[in-house]
């Protein structure tokens, strides 16, 4: 049996400490004409926020009480946005998200962003 064996190469961890924004909403909410989470990430990349995630959730239920869930005609699923970003990056978007979300629920945490970088990979742009 042959073996290769290559150089182990450093992967680079920069930590630092950041904000995680998390929304909690509806599918079913709208923003200018358009699902509030599509608005959500035009202004974010127009800002030039780092990142953000948006989740369908499976079920769920708020404020209301009401439950919101997969359906074959509704799409009314709860949807959770997700943003890590530094604590200016964040107050900057607060605004925005502020303007743009009706009925919901905003989270924000202190956690510590870790960024990788491997030995001679070059930052993804975007397309």
């Amino acid at each position: 049996m042959c073996m290769h064996y290559r150089k182990k190469k450093y992967t680079m961890l920069l930590r630092q400490p950041a904000k995680l924004l998390r929304l909690h909403f509806s599918e079913s909410d709208q923003y200018d004409g358009a699902p509030l989470y599509e608005a959500l990430v035009k202004a974010c990349q127009a800002l030039g926020i780092a990142g953000i995630t948006v989740l369908r959730g499976m079920e769920g239920y708020g404020e209301s009480a009401e439950i919101h869930r997969a359906r074959i005609l509704a799409h009314d699923q709860p949807i959770i946005v997700t943003i890590v970003e530094t604590a200016e990056n964040i107050e900057r978007l607060m605004p925005e998200v502020e303007k743009m979300v009706d009925t919901g629920m905003i989270a924000i945490s202190s956690v510590e962003m870790i960024r990788i970088r491997r030995p001679n990979s070059e930052p993804r742009t975007p397309a």
